[in-house]
């Protein structure tokens, strides 16, 4: 996912919202799984729902207005709890903004706790 920092994204410095990466986040989390055949609907078709459980972001180096902020993700961990890693890339200035990760867990359509990731989302998901 490529962005470039809108004017509306920063502070009065002309620096990204830190709240803002958590969208960018967001935005490569769900390509991420639509990438595998997971976008929303049909996670919830196949009788499920996620939530998020932990999220962390460490910054390096501030994304500033008008730079292109590139985000890759990729699943580090499938079971009990699904992982996400990112990196948020500076492209203009050609080194790391940040990195971070996200922990989702799975309910039922009752919105009941799965204890792991059922079968048919753990097929789909390519771990590296």
């Amino acid at each position: 996912m490529e962005n470039r920092v809108a004017f509306q994204f920063c502070d009065p410095l002309g620096v990204a919202w830190h709240g803002r990466y958590f969208e960018w986040l967001e935005q490569a989390r769900t390509e991420l799984f639509r990438s595998v055949g997971l976008p929303v609907p049909t996670i919830k078709g196949m009788g499920f729902k996620m939530f998020i459980v932990d999220a962390r972001c460490r910054y390096m180096v501030p994304m500033t207005y008008d730079e292109t902020v590139r985000v890759t993700a990729w699943f580090t961990a499938s079971s009990p709890l699904i992982r996400v890693a990112y990196d948020i890339y500076n492209v203009d200035r050609d080194r790391r903004s940040a990195r971070a990760f996200t922990v989702l867990a799975t309910t039922d359509v009752a919105g009941n706790l799965l204890t792991k990731t059922p079968d048919g989302l753990l097929e789909r998901l390519p771990i590296r």
